[in-house]
């Protein structure tokens, strides 16, 4: 299938893609390696404190869906976001939206946004493998529940929407009840989840998949949440830290999405894969020079839902959603690509 061809020809009839419901702050520490920035606090704290000087930094807007939304809009789609924030909050949204103009529409509840200090760092001196670690405090967007989408507005945007994503499940105490609400009124969307880092409400996320089975159409996930929901699901570790295959990431995704009936996506560093508990698909990461982590997964999800709208087969759908991420890791500046950058880079690696 000829990709832009069809993205193009979905883009020439879409509703708008809406994404909720997380907006942060974010300041993104640019660290060496985590053994030495760990001893230099050890030794600030030893003489009592003090600065640790000369760390690079960048401060940007955040949030999943935040970023979805900015990704979707980037890639040429159209897209509502539905989030909370304050003043400064909505100056910043409006700043960063406001070269999309009609394609995006923001509704802002009132509220405090979120605050993420993220650092990027390498797992050891040699730089073999950088990670990114979040230091949040989550704001309203932990009480992001139906009384926040329920306006007459929200619910026209909902009925008509393509595809609706619910994001940061882990961080909003009422995000079951945000899901079942937008979703039973989304009647012709795809309905699409990325719950994040549900480590500490694992049994929580159990039970909403029996709940909500019917009304999820896909999961996406990385590869600690895959270890996360698979450990709760009864498996043992899917994929090992530092040391699994492609095929075990495809086969997670077969295990796990046979086990709750709803298709999983999983997105890693060494591939992609996707099933539906009875096929599966994997395709290998574009190797890239990593410049930068934070956001990484969410233009992922923004690629990987266009593509589903568009009607792409499975592999074609994941080697877009990698390129499009291959394509923001090595931009120093954090850039979500455009269609047009996706789209080069696939000719040019002949996929």
């Amino acid at each position: 299938m000829n990709i832009s061809l069809a993205i193009k020809n979905y883009y020439s009839y879409m509703n708008q893609i809406v994404t909720m419901p997380d907006f942060f702050l974010d300041r993104i520490l640019m660290l060496q390696s985590q053994n030495e920035f760990f001893q230099s606090i050890v030794d600030k704290a030893r003489v009592g404190g003090g600065s640790i000087r000369e760390i690079p930094t960048v401060d940007r807007k955040g949030g999943n869906a935040a970023n979805i939304a900015y990704s979707i809009a980037k890639l040429g789609g159209r897209v509502a976001f539905f989030t909370v924030g304050d003043k400064i909050a909505r100056s910043v949204i409006e700043t960063t939206f406001q070269e999309f103009g009609e394609n995006v529409e923001v509704m802002i509840s009132e509220g405090i946004q979120g605050k993420t200090t993220s650092m990027e760092l390498y797992e050891n001196a040699e730089g073999d493998s950088k990670v990114n670690v979040m230091l949040s405090d989550v704001g309203d967007n932990a009480d992001f529940g139906k009384t926040r989408v329920s306006t007459e507005n929200h619910m026209k945007i909902l009925n008509r929407a393509d595809a609706v994503i619910v994001a940061n499940w882990a961080s909003n105490l009422k995000g079951t009840e945000l899901m079942k609400f937008v979703f039973e009124n989304s009647p012709k969307g795809l309905h699409f989840v990325d719950p994040a880092d549900f480590q500490l409400r694992k049994e929580e996320f159990i039970e909403i998949l029996t709940l909500l089975s019917d009304k999820i159409d896909v999961i996406s996930i990385n590869e600690n949440e895959c270890n996360t929901l698979g450990s709760s699901l009864g498996f043992s570790t899917l994929l090992p830290w530092d040391s699994y295959s492609r095929q075990e990431v495809k086969d997670a995704a077969l295990k796990i999405s046979e086990k709750i009936g709803i298709s999983i996506d999983i997105h890693t560093k060494l591939g992609s894969a996707w099933s539906n508990g009875k096929d599966s698909e994997i395709v290998p990461a574009i190797r890239s020079e990593i410049r930068t982590l934070t956001g990484a997964g969410d233009v992922w999800d923004a690629a990987d839902v266009i593509a589903y709208l568009a009607g792409l087969d499975p592999r074609d759908r994941l080697m877009f959603a990698n390129a499009a991420s291959s394509l923001y890791v090595r931009n120093q500046s954090a850039e979500s690509p455009t269609l047009e950058d996706v789209v080069e880079l696939l000719d040019r690696i002949n996929m």
